[in-house]
């Protein structure tokens, strides 16, 4: 399963009342680093799809999702669990970085 993206308008269906956990990649078309690591989420959302989903939130199109949880650099990813912040990963990283992340924080 692919990323999906998400907007302002169907956050709280998709990351908020989700039954698994979700991370949000807080992404926008002109940041560099969020193009690098677009294709290792890509892969960890294939890898990992038994245990969290993986949307992508444009922040250009969607501004009050990411105002909202205090997103000021990007990328950044929050990993959200019943609702709720369990961890935050701001800047771009390797896979295999990302991926320990992920596993450390589920």
């Amino acid at each position: 399963m692919a990323t999906i993206p998400v907007s302002d308008q169907d956050f709280q269906a998709n990351v908020l009342n989700s039954s698994k956990p979700v991370i949000v990649d807080f992404w926008a078309e002109w940041c560099g680093p969020c193009k690098m690591i677009g294709p290792s989420l890509e892969e960890l959302s294939e890898e990992l799809s038994e245990q969290v989903t993986i949307v992508k939130l444009n922040i250009d199109d969607h501004p009050d999702t990411p105002s909202k949880y205090g997103v000021r650099g990007i990328p950044t990813m929050i990993l959200f669990k019943d609702g709720q912040i369990v961890d935050t990963k701001v800047g771009a990283a390797p896979k295999s970085e990302l991926k320990r992340w992920i596993e450390e924080a589920l």
